[in-house]
């Protein structure tokens, strides 16, 4: 389930209301003796949010319990979460629906779960460091266990870049005007902006070769547009790279192609 706390300071049952999908079972308790190790989230990559829509990830985690404990007992969860707590934090994404887990000793879990992140949860303000965390809880108590910090995970807003270089075809040592656009995700909007300020840099693979060289780099306008100029030499693709930030993924135009004659 994909979720937007609307309230900071909650009580767990409450807070866990807002992350743990209607299906689960009533919360636990610290006395539930279960601990979450090893979580990886979508394989150590950033989650990267489009300004609509969704995005699938996985994450993988232990389960270890008391050797008095049957895993029947209790129901354990993974979330990521911005902010300091899990039970503090306004902003999460707990799975779509039951991890799936199998024993791998009488004590161990193995487990899987597949969570969303939807535009709609998201604020441009909470791009970048999140948490993960999880969160345990059983039948026969009412206060679950919240386990906060178990790795830190990239949240971004996804990013695009276009080329166009002109004129095509054009002469050996005149000038090549190439233009561009850097954009990325605007959660607020639920459209993509212009990112400004940013440091792209213009390349040039000739043709027949795998290889892109930078021949400069440029800063994005006040509206994310690029523009600059370079010579024409031989024929090959022109292309803007972005190396990214801590909100927004790394990304390379499609090399726009240029005959010369």
């Amino acid at each position: 389930m994909r979720i937007r706390a609307t309230v900071a300071a909650v009580s767990g049952a409450l807070a866990l209301s807002a992350f743990v999908a209607p299906a689960a079972h009533a919360a636990g308790s610290t006395s539930l003796d279960v601990t979450f190790s090893n979580m990886k989230v979508n394989g150590g990559k950033a989650i990267v949010v489009p300004a609509t829509g969704s995005v699938k990830f996985t994450i993988t985690y232990k389960v270890t319990h008391g050797a008095d404990v049957k895993t029947s007992d209790y129901y354990a969860i993974p979330v990521i979460y911005h902010g300091t707590t899990i039970k503090s934090s306004e902003y999460g994404v707990a799975p779509d629906t039951d991890p799936t887990c199998t024993d791998t000793s009488s004590t161990v879990q193995s487990c899987k779960a597949t969570l969303s992140a939807s535009r709609a949860d998201m604020v441009n303000s909470i791009a970048g460091t999140w948490q993960s965390g999880g969160i345990a809880f059983a039948e026969s108590d009412d206060e679950p266990t919240f386990t906060d910090n178990l790795g830190k995970v990239s949240v971004q807003r996804l990013s695009k870049l276009t080329v166009n270089a002109t004129p095509e075809p054009v002469k050996k040592g005149k000038t090549i005007t190439v233009t561009g656009s850097l954009t990325r995700a605007n959660w607020d909007a639920k459209k993509y902006s212009g990112y400004a300020s940013q440091p792209v840099k213009l390349q040039f693979r000739k043709k027949g070769s795998s290889t892109y060289t930078t021949l400069k780099t440029i800063k994005s306008s006040s509206t994310g547009a690029l523009k600059t100029t370079t010579t024409a030499t031989v024929d090959g693709y022109y292309r803007y790279s972005f190396a990214g930030t801590a909100t927004t993924p790394a990304v390379s135009a499609t090399g726009d192609y240029v005959d010369v004659q």
